[in-house]
């Protein structure tokens, strides 16, 4: 799969405790990025954050959150991005969603069978 070196990302701020059809949020998006063949993407947790209501999220050793941020980074082609969000207007009912001009330095992986080691 080739991404052109001018590419889009797509990142997507979600709670950790969003469902869709009964499962986490963040791996339904990522499933079905997979099945519409995007470059890739990563789901982020992170450990502390707040949103348009301005609940405070946190992980702190003595209270945890029970919905920590989770953010999801896709880099692909501006087409594949556009046809994808339509998925997201659905999934996502809080949260949110920016595009962004993303320059692609490499994007690979090494299909080379691993050289032997000399003994």
């Amino acid at each position: 799969m080739k991404i052109p070196a001018e590419g889009k990302l797509l990142r997507i701020f979600i709670g950790e405790q969003d469902k869709w059809h009964g499962r986490p949020l963040y791996e339904a998006i990522i499933h079905l990025a997979k099945k519409e063949g995007m470059a890739g993407a990563t789901a982020v947790k992170g450990f502390m954050g707040f949103g348009c209501k301005s609940h405070m999220h946190t992980a702190k050793l003595l209270r945890l959150s029970e919905d920590l941020p989770i953010i999801i980074e896709m880099v692909d082609s501006e087409e594949k991005i556009t046809d994808f969000i339509p998925h997201l207007d659905e999934m996502v009912r809080e949260g949110l969603i920016t595009v962004e001009k993303a320059n692609v330095i490499m994007y690979r992986a090494d299909h080379h069978e691993p050289k032997p080691r000399k003994t």
